[in-house]
């Protein structure tokens, strides 16, 4: 791999107990800067990215120029917050324990299971074109986050 071409930090790397944000954020810097690794394009604000944002209540765009005005990691999110929506702690709890298990016995273990162990890089783009995202595990089609927590915490 060229060395303008890199991975964004772990999508399990937490800021203030928001899990995957601090990578999301990674990938806006580095998109900008023509170093982001191409496997990583063509999901900028979808999959992952979008749940994030949806369960913060921002939107994406809006973010990601504040981003590169030159925001640190701890005042896009407190911008986010101000922003965006407020979350009861047992929400955080749930989105981030669904984000942390992704891939595990869910509609993304097959191609999870294809990531050699001593790959340390975040699985290749899906056929859905997402980090995640696609068919649920009761074959309906999902975009909104909190819906797939909830349905996933009642199966």
């Amino acid at each position: 791999m060229p060395e303008a071409q890199q991975f964004a930090c772990s999508a399990r790397t937490e800021l203030d107990g928001i899990i995957y944000f601090p990578r999301m954020l990674d990938k806006i810097r580095l998109m900008e800067a023509g170093k982001l690794h191409p496997d990583l394009h063509q999901n900028l604000g979808r999959g992952m990215d979008l749940w994030l944002c949806q369960f913060l209540g921002v939107d994406y765009e809006e973010l990601k120029l504040k981003v590169l005005s030159g925001a640190s990691d701890d005042e896009a999110l407190a911008w986010a917050r101000e922003h965006g929506v407020s979350r009861p702690g047992y929400e955080l709890a749930w989105f981030s324990a669904y984000m942390k298990t992704r891939g595990f016995r869910d509609d993304l273990s097959d191609r999870c299971a294809t990531i050699s162990p001593t790959n340390n890089r975040d699985p290749p783009l899906s056929e859905h074109g997402s980090e995640g995202g696609g068919i649920g595990l009761d074959g309906e089609e999902y975009t909104d986050t909190l819906a797939r927590i909830a349905r996933v915490s009642m199966e």
